[in-house]
């Protein structure tokens, strides 16, 4: 009866080390696999998220455009009155919407390269250029 018991034990002991690393290496693999996706999945939503800020900014200063005759000078003059815009009819903004999904201002410049102004995000990179989420993307596109 003796025998019995000191078998039910060491039977339950519980992993040995070979089988705890294998879980340990089977969980990286799985995590290598799946974390840029997620991680990829990320980029492109905050990049399609800037690039519809891109089309809200340009809008933005459009209404500025009507409201004073001509485009403003800095992206900030949408949110605080500059002193030479009469018939300022503001804010147009708020100091997140001239931001990208990554915190970034984006770029302006007026007059433009491609019209009137320019208002452009520099993707995930924060660098011109780029490819897939860290390409650049302007209100002329």
């Amino acid at each position: 009866m003796q025998a019995n018991r000191i078998n039910r034990s060491h039977s339950a002991r519980g992993f040995s080390l070979v089988e705890l690393l294998a879980v340990i290496m089977l969980l990286g693999i799985i995590a290598g696999i799946v974390v840029p996706k997620v991680f990829g999945q990320a980029e492109g939503g905050k990049w399609k998220a800037s690039k519809a800020k891109v089309s809200a900014v340009s809008s933005k200063v459009e209404m500025y455009a009507l409201d004073v005759g001509r485009p403003p000078e800095q992206l900030k003059d949408l949110v605080t009155k500059p002193g030479n815009a009469e018939n300022w009819a503001g804010p147009y903004a708020k100091e997140s919407d001239l931001t990208d999904a990554w915190g970034r201002v984006f770029e302006y410049k007026a007059p433009g390269e491609h019209g009137d102004f320019d208002v452009v995000m520099l993707g995930s990179d924060g660098q011109p250029g780029g490819e897939q989420w860290a390409r650049d993307y302007g209100n002329w596109e």
